[in-house]
């Protein structure tokens, strides 16, 4: 099992994490995926996870990774 973890920008509400948690779960390699609100985190884990795509994916979800300070 993989585990990646992203900073992510504009998570608010449970609307947005279940938006977050349908959007990802479409995808066949993902398993699971965990949102904080409070942290603005997401962590996914699943087989064979492509970091790039995962990222792209939230960006297009609305959830852009968050820049590093």
């Amino acid at each position: 099992m993989q585990t990646e973890v992203f900073k992510v920008q504009n998570v608010k509400c449970g609307g947005c994490v279940k938006a977050i948690e349908n959007g990802l779960n479409i995808l066949p390699e993902v398993s699971e995926v965990i949102v904080s609100i409070d942290e603005g985190q997401v962590i996914i884990r699943g087989e064979a996870l492509d970091r790039q795509q995962l990222a792209d994916k939230l960006a297009e979800l609305g959830y852009p990774e968050a820049k590093a300070e």
